[in-house]
C-alpha cells in the first residue's frame, strides 16, 4: 500500500471521527422521566381549576393543568409542545408537532425531543442547553416550552 493511500485513508478516518463527534452521543433516557406524545388525550390547552403554591417560597400561584406552547417554525417543519404542571412543578412535556420535512430531520427531532423534555423537567425551566446536531429544532422546542410556561404564569 502506498504512502499516498495511507494518508488519504487516515484523512477519511479523521473525517468520519469528526462528524461522529459533531453529532454527539445520545444517552438513553429513563422512561419514567419523560412522557409519551399523546395530543389526543383531550387535555392540550386546558387548565384545571385547582391551584397550588410552591411550598415554602411564597411564589405566585400556578394553576395545575396542561398548557399548549406556540407553534415555532423551522426550515424543516413546525415544532409545538404541551407542558403539564402539577403541584406547582413541571411534570410532563409532550411533543405535539415536530419537524417532518425529511427523514434526517425526523430522526433528529425524535432523538432530541425526549432529551429536551427530560432536561426541562429536571431544570423546571426552558433554560436548558440545546441538543447537539439538532440546534434549530431544540431552539424551537424550547421557545414553545417557554410560551406554554408564560401561558401558565410559571416562573
Amino acid at each position: 500500500m502506498s504512502v499516498r493511500a495511507r494518508v488519504i485513508g487516515g484523512l477519511v478516518s479523521l473525517g468520519f471521527l469528526s462528524v461522529g463527534w459533531q453529532l454527539g452521543a445520545i444517552e438513553p433516557l429513563n422512561p419514567a422521566t419523560t412522557s409519551t406524545d399523546d395530543p389526543t388525550n383531550g387535555t392540550a390547552g386546558a387548565a384545571d381549576a385547582s391551584a397550588s403554591t410552591d411550598a415554602g417560597t411564597g411564589s405566585a400561584t400556578v394553576s395545575d393543568g396542561t398548557y399548549t406552547g406556540s407553534v415555532e417554525s423551522t426550515r424543516w417543519g413546525d415544532v409545538q409542545v404541551a407542558v403539564t404542571i402539577s403541584g406547582g412543578q413541571i411534570t410532563e412535556v409532550s411533543t405535539l408537532q415536530s419537524p417532518d420535512a425529511e427523514s434526517r430531520s425526523i430522526q433528529l427531532a425524535a432523538n432530541a425531543s425526549p432529551i429536551l423534555a427530560a432536561e426541562v423537567i429536571s431544570a423546571q425551566s426552558s433554560s436548558v442547553a440545546t441538543v447537539s446536531g439538532a440546534t434549530f429544532t431544540s431552539e424551537a422546542y424550547l421557545s414553545s416550552v417557554q410560551a406554554a410556561l408564560d401561558e401558565a404564569a410559571f416562573s
